[in-house]
Parts: C-alpha cells; sequence; structure tokens
C-alpha cells in the first residue's frame, strides 16, 4: 500500500505562502475532473519520455507536483519489484492511488531538495510555470536527484496561440495570457529550461516540443471548456476578457469542425553529472 507523510518544517509548498495563489486549486469545483482529463491527455507522454530515459525495476523516483497521483502509480509499478516512487504536492486530497512501493508526501519543493541527491529519476509536471521562483524550484529539484540521475521537467509553451484562427480566438488568448501574467503565472517557461539545466552543470541537456492539434468536442477542448467555466467570473472581473469574447471561446470548443493548437509541451531532461564527470554540450533531439 502507498505510505503518505507530511513532511517536516515549511509546507506552505509549490501552492502556498512562498508562491502565488494556485490559479485552481484542489478544493476548486470539478477540479477532480479536471485534473483526470490532464493525466488522459498528458500521461502517455510523460510515459514515454520516462521509458526513453530508462527507469526501471529497482530505480528510485521523485515526482514533484503530483495532482491526482496518476503518474506516480505508474512509476510505482514500473520500478517494481526493488523500486521506491515518491510522490510529492502541497495538496494529496486529490490522490486515489494506492500502489505498493508508492510514498506521498506533503512537501515544498521551494523549501529544499526533498532528499539530497537520491534518486534515479526526478520529474515535475505542468509545476514551474505556477511558482514564483522558478530557478530555485529547478535548483531544488536537481539537488534531489544522485550523481548520474536523470531531471525530467514538461511545461507549457503557448507560442502556438499567436496564431490561432479566426482572429476573435487570437484575441481570446491574448487576454487569457495578459490575465494569467497578472496572476504570476508563465506560460512560455518550456522554452527557457534547457538553458536552466545547462546552467546547473547537467550534462547531455535536450529538449523536444509537442503540440496536440484538436478539435471541438475533444478531449482538449473538454479541458479548456471546464478550465474557462471555472475561472470564468475571475477572468471577467480583470478585465481581460469579457462574456462575448469567453462566449466565442466555448462555442468554437464545441463546434467538431473547428481545429486548432494551443500548447507547446516542453519536455526537457538532462543528466546530473557523477562526481568526476567533465561537461559536455546539449543537445536538441530531431
Amino acid at each position: 500500500m502507498a505510505l503518505k507523510l507530511l513532511a517536516a518544517g515549511n509546507t506552505t509548498g509549490l501552492r502556498g505562502a512562498s508562491v502565488p495563489e494556485y490559479v485552481l486549486d484542489h478544493h476548486q469545483e470539478g477540479e477532480r475532473q479536471r485534473l483526470a482529463l490532464m493525466s488522459r491527455l498528458l500521461d502517455p507522454m510523460h510515459r514515454r519520455h520516462i521509458g526513453r530515459l530508462g527507469a526501471g525495476p529497482g530505480a528510485r523516483t521523485l515526482e514533484v507536483g503530483c495532482g491526482n497521483g496518476s503518474m506516480s502509480a505508474w512509476l510505482a509499478r514500473r520500478t517494481a519489484p526493488g523500486g521506491r516512487a515518491v510522490a510529492v504536492d502541497i495538496d494529496l486530497s486529490l490522490v486515489d492511488e494506492d500502489v505498493p512501493g508508492l510514498e506521498l508526501r506533503q512537501a515544498d519543493i521551494l523549501a529544499g531538495a526533498v532528499e539530497p541527491a537520491d534518486f534515479d529519476l526526478v520529474t515535475a509536471r505542468a509545476v514551474l510555470h505556477h511558482v514564483a521562483d522558478a530557478e530555485a524550484a529547478v535548483a531544488n529539484l536537481v539537488a534531489s536527484a544522485r550523481p548520474g540521475g536523470t531531471i525530467l521537467l514538461i511545461e507549457p509553451d503557448f507560442l502556438p496561440v499567436s496564431i490561432a484562427e479566426p482572429p476573435e480566438i487570437r484575441a481570446f488568448w491574448q487576454g487569457w495570457l495578459a490575465w494569467s501574467s497578472g496572476q504570476g503565472i508563465d506560460y512560455f517557461i518550456g522554452r527557457r529550461l534547457p538553458a536552466a539545466l545547462s546552467s546547473l552543470g547537467l550534462h547531455d541537456v535536450g529538449a523536444t516540443a509537442e503540440t496536440a492539434l484538436y478539435n471541438g468536442g475533444s478531449l482538449w477542448a473538454q479541458y479548456w471548456v471546464r478550465t474557462v467555466i471555472e475561472l470564468r467570473p475571475r477572468l471577467v472581473a480583470s478585465g481581460q476578457l469579457d462574456d462575448r469574447s469567453i462566449d466565442t471561446f466555448l462555442g468554437q470548443c464545441a463546434d467538431p469542425a473547428w481545429w486548432t493548437q494551443t500548447i507547446a509541451f516542453t519536455a526537457v531532461d538532462g543528466r546530473v553529472p557523477a562526481a568526476d564527470a567533465t561537461a559536455r554540450p546539449g543537445r536538441t533531439r530531431r
């Protein structure tokens, strides 16, 4: 069965006093369903990258910002027998997984490394764009990996919305990005993570971006409908978006004939050098 721990010290967490208020906290109505959609949409990509990096039986893994725990539960199964999967979040209330080898921890990545130099694989997905001090968070993630261990970060880059069609949808996303910037959310952090890992001395840094094209009524459209409906009062109150713009966007999301793209999810990985290793240049996958 899964082990659940409360970390000592500061537990204000990834979405606590040390960061801006998390826009969609776990107590929002519909957040469980929204996280389930995110798992269906992003877990396959996340698993594919981990498979490429080779974490397997006996490995010690850490996921920070585990959400509903779907990826950490998968890691616990993948690293069995003899492995260990630690899942960290400030709010574990939506984690329903109960898998042997899975350890749940309520903790704050900004407070320091989870366990210094301990893990074979450290990963975080869709977390850093919410963190006020992403540089410190990345440094603590890296410090949690053992010498020779691997870091895998997956974060958004909203570049595709700059060419969204029709123009009314492009205007919606301009308003969305203006609002999110005011909330302390960095929707362009993905493109900066390769340089961040390289600056920390990681070897073999590589990155790739993956963009889903989706149509109205699809899972991605459903995800955005749920998100926008939950946030609608705050969006309108901000003055960055009005009801007409939101209704136009929701209408397009219901139209199967409308195809679009929103996020270039950027997966960045690197290897923590061994004590006697010499630096090697990064790489870009093609």
